[in-house]
């Protein structure tokens, strides 16, 4: 079967080629402009909720975001396990397999969607007695937590949908389409929070709504643009039937996309361990760690904006053999990082009063609370960006268990560890700084994978071949034209 080649299509970008630095930066903007809109998205709306409703409800939002990035946790892992398999495909000049890999990610990860929210909407109640949630704010946060499992299939179908694209080299897409969602949002959540001309008050349920309503409208505008455009990834006719993932397709995701979930789980697993020792420090701790969260959210962003973009770089590279750019796209890559988020929170620490006071307004024993969390923290985020690249070196060839070690002992060995044992010493000081304990572990263990090149030797991909190709595009006939979100 003659493979569809890729470069030279609209929306793909060949990472193969050309200058390390700038064309890792030029892919990596876009996504990082994401991430802050996102995250300016997130902070906006705290805002509304902390300024209009009070420090109840922002508790309960912090709460609840929690939660939500533990369900958003479930399915990730399938997104990243595709976008390296699409990379690496897209490496090779072998459209047929990146769409195979993508189709079967987007069908299997759109059933888990629809369960995973149903199970989080009955169970909202006791995830949030788990974390310990303060009773003043438990009834808004069960409201906001409800609303938004509402939105979580629409939510990760646009998650899985731009993570797909950036495989194949398309940053600029997610970017007008996160543009999109953001500006919705935006201007819905004034309007439902307060309740503006016949539209009735909805409160902390009007921010939920707002951001489920821009997740439905910008995933329908994204599959429209996909299919207008006729971008890469898309299915039609018989490349529909890669919706219905293959044995050895299964085998992929679930070998690799499980680990990689895993690893967010990890993560999130242990925010609800840390949000439930702080909410045992009372609520103005709680409402001084969320706005905290807010801020902590941008220093993640290049972070996470350049692990990605390194690691779809590094896997075209590897699919088309290009072994001989792949320590200079690491060193790049962390440079970059050392540089974005050095400077980010230097300027968060150097304006601390004027950014935490959009969320806590003139509460200032909360401020106060807030940056004696600010000055513990902040800078362990630099040390955190660099682990994140060298693990998208490893995600790039399917490294994905090492990872997850390396986090289980980071973050529940290092972090959890420090707090029990300096807590007695320390006070609430210890879970400060467990934070930095846990980001020098977990970087020092991912330089030492990395550097001893084990990972190098691994295999994603095996070869399709093929006859294999021909009976599954052609088994059976399968009605053209028609929209499937399926990127």
């Amino acid at each position: 079967m003659d493979a569809p080649v890729l470069h030279g299509k609209s929306g793909g970008r060949d990472l193969t080629q050309g200058p390390i630095a700038s064309t890792l930066l030029m892919f990596a903007i876009p996504t990082l402009a994401s991430n802050i809109l996102q995250s300016l998205n997130g902070s906006i709306n705290a805002i509304w909720v902390g300024r209009f409703l009070g420090a109840q409800a922002l508790a309960a939002t912090a709460n609840a975001n929690i939660v939500m990035f533990l369900m958003f946790s479930v399915v990730f892992g399938f997104g990243m396990a595709s976008t390296v398999m699409v990379a690496q495909a897209v490496g090779r000049g072998d459209i047929d397999v990146a769409r195979r890999a993508f189709g079967s990610a987007i069908g299997f990860c759109t059933m888990l969607a629809l369960v995973v929210a149903a199970a989080g909407w009955i169970w909202s109640p006791d995830l949030l007695r788990l974390l310990a949630t303060p009773a003043e704010a438990f009834s808004l946060a069960l409201v906001y937590l409800r609303v938004i499992f509402i939105a979580m299939p629409a939510s990760l179908l646009s998650v899985m949908m731009m993570m797909g694209l950036r495989g194949a080299g398309d940053s600029r897409t997610p970017l007008i389409f996160m543009i999109l969602s953001v500006a919705i949002d935006l201007v819905l959540n004034p309007v439902l929070i307060l309740g503006l001309g016949p539209i009735p008050a909805m409160g902390i349920a009007g921010s939920a709504a707002a951001t489920a309503g821009a997740g439905f409208i910008s995933l329908i505008a994204l599959v429209c643009y996909t299919y207008a455009r006729d971008l890469p990834l898309r299915l039609r006719g018989a490349e529909l039937r890669y919706l219905r993932p293959t044995a050895e397709q299964m085998r992929i995701l679930f070998g690799k996309g499980l680990p990689m979930g895993l690893q967010m789980i990890v993560m999130s697993a242990s925010g609800l361990m840390m949000i439930g020792l702080v909410n045992r420090e009372g609520l103005a701790v709680t409402a001084a760690y969320g706005a905290s969260q807010q801020l902590w959210t941008y220093l993640q962003m290049p972070s996470m904006a350049v692990g990605a973009a390194v690691s779809a770089m590094a896997a075209q590279n590897i699919g088309a053999g290009r072994w001989d750019r792949i320590s200079r796209i690491a060193g790049v890559g962390i440079g970059f990082q050392l540089l974005i988020t050095g400077t980010m929170a230097a300027a968060m620490l150097a304006f601390h009063d004027p950014l935490l006071g959009l969320f806590l307004g003139k509460n200032v024993a909360v401020i106060d609370a807030a940056w004696h969390m600010q000055i513990r923290v902040s800078w362990s985020y630099v040390a955190f960006g660099c682990t994140m690249v060298l693990f998208g070196m490893l995600r790039a060839n399917g490294v994905v268990v090492k990872p997850l070690l390396i986090l289980l002992l980071s973050l529940f060995g290092a972090r959890i560890g420090f707090y029990e044992l300096f807590y007695p010493h320390l006070g609430v000081d210890a879970l400060w700084f467990s934070f930095p304990a846990g980001s020098l572990t977990s970087l020092l263990l991912a330089a030492i994978v990395y550097f001893q090149g084990g990972w190098r030797k691994a295999t994603l991909l095996a070869p399709v071949h093929e006859e294999e190709c021909r009976e599954t595009v052609h088994a059976e006939g399968e009605p053209a034209g028609r929209i499937i979100p399926a990127g």
